[in-house]
C-alpha cells in the first residue's frame, strides 16, 4: 500500500516511460458526437435532492446491497405483474447504453454512448443538461454534497474510461473539478466512485490483460489502486495500491520482449463503505502475472481515512492472465498454463447484519461461487455456495442484491452454451443454504448455439420487498418471486420503440447495469454493447405498474 499526500507523488520514470509509449485505446478519445436531439425541460426548482426517494449511485446505499425498500421505490412484488412500459427514450443512433440510471431529486443521471453524461427529468424524459467527458462514461454517477464551511450545492461524480473523475453541478451540470486518477495508458474507471464524509472513493480498472495478448507488449505493469479525494476540491487524500509491490523487469518472452511484474488486481467494483467499522470494501481482480499476488482475487478493507489495509482474504489463489515468457502463445502450445480461470471479483461485496446483530459480507465470484464473509474476523469464510459453473465470462458478474434474508445471486457461463447459461439464487445470508435455484425459461431458437437462446445472466441483479429483476443477453427482463423464483413478470427489450423525442431506437443485450426502482417507476437501459457478439442498443425504458 502507498500512501500519498497532496503534496508528494512519487512516479516510477522507467516505467513510466515504459507504458506511455503505448498508446491508448481505439475509440475513447474526447466524444465528438453532435448535440443530443432531445426535448429541453422547462427551469424547475432543484429543491433539495437528497431528502426525497432515490436510488443514489450504483447499490442503491453505501452497503450496496441494491435492494429498495418500499418506503423509496414505491413497489412491492404484488404490483409487479401489472407492470407497462410508460415511455421510451432514445439516444442518438449509433450511441450505446453501459451506464446505470441514478434517480435523485426527480432527475435521472445516466452516461449514453461515448462521452456524455445527461440529466433528465424523470417523469417525462426531457433534458435538463448534457456534459461531455473525454472518454466513455461507464460508471452510475453518484450524486452528494462535500463536506465544508459553507452549504455546498449537491454534486454528480463520475468517471471516465481515460481514468478521468468529474464533479459537476447536479443542477447545472457546471464542471467544479476533474482529475486524471492514474497516468497508465490502459487505466480506466468502470466502478461508480462513492461518497462518505467528504471524501470520495475512486476505484480504478484496466484493459492491460487485452494487451498483454501481443507478443510485443511489454506485460504487465498496471496495478489496481483505490483513490480517496476531498469531495470539495479534488485534493488527493490517499492512494491504495493493491498489489504494493512496483513492478520491475522480469525476465524476456521467446520474442525479446522486455516482461515485468507483478501486476493485476483490478477493481471492477463500487466499494462498499461500513461506518460502523471505519472500512471500506473492495473485490479485486486476478493477476496479469505470475506469481499472483496474494492480494489478487480476493476481498479487502481498507482503513476510510488512510487507506492501509486493515485485511485481505484471497479466496482463489495462483490465477494469472499470463504466464511468465508465455505472451502472445496460444493456450496448450507450450504454455498449458498461459491463461488463468479469470476468477475476478466483479461486483462488489454486500453488507448485511443478520437479527442475532452479526455481520455478514455477501459477494458472488466469476467462478461461479457465492461467499459469505465474516468483517469482525478479517474476512473468515462463514459459508460458501456454487451457484454456476464458472469461465472467463462468469459465473457471477456485476452485482447481486440482498434483502434482509436472503441474497440473490444471477450466473452468466455464456461461453458454455444454452444449456448451463444463466440462472439465479436465493441463498440464506446466515446459513448459506439455498433457498431456490432457477433457470431462465428456454426460448424457441433454431440453434441451441443462436445468441438470443445463451441467456447469460451477468448483468446486476435488483431487488425491491417480495420480487427480484435479473436481465439476461436475450435481452429480455425478468421479475422473480424471493418466495419461490417463479417468473412473475417479463418484458423484451431487444426490439424497437417509438420514443417520447422521436429519435428512432431500439433495446439490445442486458448486461452490466441493473435496473433501478424509484417512486413507482422500474428505469432500465436497454443496449450493453461490450460484451463479446452483444447487440447494442440506445434506449432507455421506464415502466409504471396498471392502475385500478
Amino acid at each position: 500500500m502507498t500512501h500519498l499526500d497532496s503534496s508528494r507523488r512519487t512516479v516510477n520514470l522507467p516505467l513510466l516511460a515504459a507504458v506511455l509509449c503505448l498508446g491508448t485505446l481505439p475509440g475513447l478519445a474526447a466524444a465528438q458526437t453532435p448535440p443530443m436531439e432531445m426535448p429541453t425541460c422547462n427551469p424547475t426548482p432543484f429543491g433539495e435532492p437528497l431528502a426525497g426517494p432515490m436510488w443514489n449511485g450504483w447499490g442503491a446505499d453505501s452497503a450496496n446491497s441494491r435492494f429498495q425498500p418500499e418506503s423509496a421505490g414505491g413497489m412491492t412484488g404484488s404490483d409487479v405483474p401489472g407492470l407497462e412500459l410508460a415511455w421510451a427514450l432514445g439516444f442518438p443512433e449509433g450511441q450505446f447504453v453501459t451506464s446505470q440510471p441514478t434517480v435523485v431529486g426527480g432527475r435521472i443521471y445516466i452516461g449514453t454512448g461515448p462521452g456524455g453524461v445527461l440529466s433528465l427529468d424523470a417523469a417525462t424524459g426531457c433534458v435538463h443538461w448534457e456534459f461531455r467527458a473525454q472518454a466513455i462514461v461507464r460508471t452510475a454517477v453518484t450524486i452528494g454534497r462535500p463536506n465544508g464551511p459553507l452549504p455546498v450545492r449537491p454534486l454528480a461524480f463520475f468517471g471516465d474510461l481515460q481514468a478521468n473523475v468529474y464533479a459537476v453541478d447536479a443542477e447545472t451540470g457546471r464542471l467544479l473539478w476533474s482529475k486524471r486518477v492514474d497516468l497508465h495508458p490502459q487505466a480506466r474507471i468502470t466502478a461508480a466512485p462513492v461518497l462518505f464524509d467528504g471524501l470520495l472513493y475512486v476505484p480504478v480498472s484496466s484493459l492491460e490483460e487485452a494487451a498483454a495478448g501481443r507478443p510485443s507488449y511489454e506485460c504487465c505493469t498496471f496495478r489496481g489502486n483505490v483513490v480517496a479525494y476531498d469531495a470539495a476540491t479534488g485534493q488527493e487524500v490517499w492512494r491504495t495500491y493493491i498489489i504494493e509491490q512496483e513492478p520491475v523487469h522480469t525476465q524476456k518472452n521467446a520474442r525479446g520482449t522486455q516482461n515485468w511484474g507483478p501486476a493485476g488486481a483490478a477493481l471492477w467494483n463500487t466499494p462498499t463503505i461500513d461506518e460502523k467499522r471505519s472500512v471500506l470494501y473492495i473485490g479485486t481482480g486476478n493477476a496479469y502475472t505470475m506469481p499472483a499476488a496474494p492480494t489478487t482475487d480476493a476481498v479487502m478493507a481498507l482503513d476510510l481515512k488512510t487507506g492501509r489495509i486493515a485485511w485481505v482474504k484471497q479466496l482463489t489463489s495462483n490465477d494469472g492472465w499470463i504466464a511468465a515468457g508465455c505472451e502472445g502463445a496460444k493456450p496448450g502450445i507450450n504454455c498449458p498454463d498461459n491463461v488463468g480461470p479469470d476468477f475476478d471479483f466483479a461486483q462488489p461485496p454486500i453488507l448485511r447484519t443478520l437479527p442475532n446483530g452479526r455481520s455478514v459480507l455477501a459477494i458472488g465470484q466469476k467462478s461461479g461461487v457465492g461467499w459469505g464473509l465474516d468483517p469482525d474476523a478479517q474476512g473468515a469464510i462463514i459459508w460458501q455456495n456454487e451457484v454456476g459453473v464458472g469461465s472467463t465470462q462468469g459465473g457471477m458478474v456485476f452485482g447481486s442484491a440482498a434483502d434482509e434474508q436472503q441474497v440473490y445471486m444471477a450466473t452468466s457461463d455464456t461461453p458454455l452454451g444454452a444449456a448451463i447459461a444463466g440462472g439465479i439464487a436465493a441463498i440464506n445470508l446466515a446459513t448459506g443454504q439455498r433457498a431456490w435455484y432457477v433457470r431462465p425459461p428456454a426460448l424457441e431458437c433454431e440453434s441451441p448455439q443462436d445468441q438470443r437462446c445463451i441467456q447469460g445472466q451477468s448483468a446486476a441483479v435488483t431487488a425491491i420487498p417480495g420480487a427480484v429483476f435479473s436481465g439476461a443477453t436475450s435481452g429480455i427482463m425478468r421479475a422473480y418471486s424471493t418466495v419461490d423464483g417463479a417468473v412473475i413478470w417479463e418484458y423484451d427489450t431487444a426490439r424497437e420503440f417509438t420514443t417520447v423525442n422521436g429519435l428512432k431506437a431500439k433495446g439490445g443485450i442486458l448486461n452490466g447495469a441493473g435496473p433501478v426502482v424509484v417512486g413507482g417507476v422500474l428505469y432500465m437501459s436497454s443496449g450493453y454493447s461490450v460484451t463479446r457478439g452483444g447487440v447494442p442498443g440506445n434506449v432507455l425504458l421506464a415502466f409504471k405498474p396498471k392502475t385500478p
